[in-house]
């Protein structure tokens, strides 16, 4: 068995390829919060809340509806954008123009609510969600034993990043979008209903962080706080990538899941703050971030 540093091959592979499934995990998370803040100018702190909200619709559609994992993985995002857009509609687009703390506050009550409710209804110790039976198992690559669920979530997350990512760089309603962040007068003059494109932005980057709860739920347990102790590395990852930047949210999420992977084998103590360092770090040499560009 081959050592790196002292270290068996083995554990590095291994948690390389849990470093990429927490990097796609934040690359869906982060990609929809820097939509709805490049758009929107919101904090929506209430990401991590929408991520959990998306696991338990699954959770619920499946245990009360019998509705299997591959109807959930696409009915649960779309239930969860559905909702997210009623709450803008209703309540967010009061605050636009107005300080950022006012949405932060807004989105941080939604926070309180959500979890508030779910952990009244479902406990704290969270409720196991099956593995769907085509993707239960392993497959041997030479190299290391990847769990076959675990190479899904990879593969549809980065799939859902590009295709993303593609809408809003590639397409004429990408440039409607780009457009509206820019010139929302000018582009209303032209006929585009610029609140309801606004509106349908914020349920895209809430329906994505849902997608990543519905990923999420048969590797975590389905539980009230999963959201929480997602969100604030949420917000680094987009800070470090650059505000607003979707293939730094990208790139940024997938490679910092690499590099916490890879901490905790050399030295664990340090994993959980890695994160902020690169922030810190990137902050202080590149205050726009990676792919952001600088003002003025």
């Amino acid at each position: 068995m081959m050592d790196i540093f002292g270290i068996p091959i083995q554990a590095l592979l291994g948690q390389l390829m849990l470093g990429i499934v927490n990097g796609s995990f934040y690359a869906v998370l982060s990609l929809g919060l820097a939509i709805i803040f490049g758009v929107l100018k919101i904090v929506n702190f209430a990401h991590g809340a929408f991520f959990m909200l998306g696991a338990f619709t699954a959770f619920l559609l499946a245990q009360y509806m019998g509705l299997d994992y591959w109807v959930t993985l696409l009915v649960a995002p779309l239930l969860v954008a559905a909702f997210g857009m009623l709450f803008e509609f209703l309540f967010l687009r009061r605050l636009y123009g107005l300080d950022p703390i006012y949405g932060l506050l807004l989105t941080f009550s939604l926070v309180l609510v959500l979890e508030g409710g779910f952990r009244v209804a479902f406990g704290s110790s969270g409720q196991p969600f099956a593995t769907p039976e085509q993707l239960r198992g392993t497959i041997n690559l030479g190299f290391m034993i990847l769990p076959l669920y675990r190479g899904f979530v990879i593969v549809s997350a980065l799939l859902v990043c590009l295709a993303t990512w593609f809408v809003i760089e590639r397409t004429s309603l990408g440039a409607s979008l780009r457009a509206a962040t820019e010139r929302s007068e000018l582009t209303q003059a032209f006929g585009i209903n610029v609140p309801r494109l606004i509106t349908l932005t914020y349920g895209v980057g809430v329906g994505l962080a849902a997608f990543a709860g519905v990923l999420a739920a048969p590797i975590f347990h389905v539980n009230p706080s999963m959201g929480s102790s997602l969100v604030i590395i949420i917000f680094a990852v987009v800070v470090i990538g650059g505000l607003g930047s979707i293939m730094g949210a990208i790139v940024t999420g997938l490679g910092l899941g690499v590099v916490e992977g890879f901490t905790r084998v050399f030295y664990s103590e340090f994993s959980s703050t890695i994160v902020f360092l690169v922030m810190v770090l990137v902050l202080l040499l590149r205050p726009a971030g990676l792919f952001g560009r600088e003002e003025g």
